[in-house]
């Protein structure tokens, strides 16, 4: 298609937004209140899925080594759980370590424990990490039948849970974006029909002297995506400053916990590039579903 052609279509595409004004303004609302229950939502979501992910991390493996296994078998212990597919690192405590840990995690009632640092009588620990969270459980069982191997625990019975509930909470996340997705596309399309039937008589005139089906949809596919575009500016402005000031007030009472939310940059750059391609391939999609029944034989 030549250059010339595509200027007047984009010509023709703005002068149609600008001549019907009411049906402009209904589009660009739908698309612009749709995006906002996206927008919103994914940032909730995607802030959601970091947490979830923060929590995967911390899951680990805690292998308890026999008190009869000396430097060797320790050794030998290590390298096994280290050949493991899913196995990512494995770091070895020391029961001095596992005591201190104990007596800190139980703050004032800890410090009675603090009689048996002479005589320690917990184990030396291998803590693993796996490469997928999801192997925590596949590796824990692998870990218990090696040899030199006391008890194994990985919080059995709350990570599975936990792992249930992270994956319905995205899989519902996701069903919910498509949804929201498809809705708008569905309010655009069926506001732009409306100003179609209004031209159909402008479409039918140029089928009869020989337009194309491709001539005649190129300004409507303009046309849905400049509204598409447009729509998506508000809100890419709204979610954009609530989520700096958000940021802004929780970001500094989260610190020192296993919260952590996405920071603002690059984080609201990426919504905005979401949303406003969601806006254009709304919009367009809108426009082709519209026009397609006008242009049949």
């Amino acid at each position: 298609m030549k250059i010339r052609t595509i200027g007047r279509h984009a010509r023709e595409s703005l002068k149609n937004i600008s001549r019907n004004g009411w049906m402009t303004f209904a589009s660009v609302s739908a698309v612009t209140v749709t995006l906002i229950l996206v927008g919103v939502f994914f940032v909730i979501m995607m802030n959601l899925n970091r947490v979830a992910q923060t929590i995967e991390d911390d899951v680990q493996i805690r292998v308890h080594i026999d008190v009869a296994a000396n430097e060797k078998d320790q050794q030998t212990l290590k390298t096994e759980l280290e050949r493991m597919a899913e196995v990512k690192a494995v770091t070895f405590s020391p029961k001095k370590n596992e005591l201190d840990n104990l007596v800190k995690s139980l703050g004032e009632d800890g410090k009675a424990f603090k009689l048996f640092e002479q005589d320690n009588p917990l184990n030396d620990v291998f803590v693993v990490k796996t490469k997928k969270p999801t192997d925590t459980m596949l590796v824990a069982k692998k870990a218990e039948k090696l040899n030199f191997v006391s008890k194994v625990r990985y919080g059995q019975g709350k990570v599975e849970k936990l792992f249930k509930f992270i994956k319905a909470s995205r899989n519902v996340g996701v069903v919910l974006i498509i949804g929201l997705f498809f809705t708008a596309i569905f309010l655009i399309s069926n506001t732009i029909k409306i100003t179609i039937i209004a031209r159909r008589r402008e479409i039918k005139i140029m089928r009869l002297v020989g337009a194309t089906n491709t001539f005649i949809r190129w300004p409507f596919f303009l046309e849905g995506l400049w509204l598409g575009i447009v729509g998506s500016i508000l809100p890419i402005i709204l979610i954009s400053t609530a989520y700096y000031r958000a940021y802004d007030y929780i970001g500094p009472k989260l610190e020192g916990t296993f919260i952590k939310v996405l920071p603002f940059t690059p984080f609201v750059y990426q919504v905005s590039g979401i949303l406003m391609l969601m806006g254009a391939v709304i919009g367009v999609w809108g426009s082709v579903m519209s026009v397609r029944k006008f242009l049949k034989v």
